[in-house]
């Protein structure tokens, strides 16, 4: 297992931060790996809801099934993600500081077959990746906030 940990400061609100990224048709506009998301059970987004994504792996295509675990809004959104290589379990925590949001994440990642060899590498990888990725969102939300 290999466990992936960091946060980021966003200037909007905790609740504008949450739901955003709580909706996961919102993250191909900030996740250039993550091509199409579709949600799969009807309502409302909370605990159960269920998505189907793609994403790109190198220049492979992979599908992604995306399970929300824990729905505590605005403060603590936990999911697990099922891919063919890997499974991955964690959560994000929104934390208000003033007007601006703390988003911190920590996932858990269970390599596969033959790329539970390749442990070690997906810590300097998945670590780059989620500066990237949530650094995007940053972007996104800081700059484009009426999306």
């Amino acid at each position: 297992m290999v466990r992936i940990e960091g946060s980021i400061t966003i200037r909007r609100p905790v609740e504008e931060v949450f739901d955003f990224v709580a909706d996961e048709r919102n993250e191909p506009s900030y996740n250039p790996q993550m091509t199409n998301v579709d949600k799969v059970t009807d309502g409302p987004i909370g605990k159960g809801t269920i998505w189907r994504a793609t994403v790109v792996s190198g220049r492979r295509p992979m599908p992604m099934e995306l399970e929300v675990t824990d729905y505590t809004r605005p403060s603590r959104l936990g999911t697990v993600a099922r891919m063919t290589t890997a499974d991955i379990t964690g959560s994000l925590t929104f934390s208000p500081e003033g007007m601006d949001t703390r988003m911190s994440w920590t996932w858990d990642l269970r390599p596969k077959g033959l790329l539970k060899l390749a442990s070690p590498l997906f810590v300097a990888i998945g670590r780059r990746q989620e500066k990237a990725i949530w650094g995007s969102l940053k972007q996104r939300l800081e700059v484009e906030p009426n999306r």
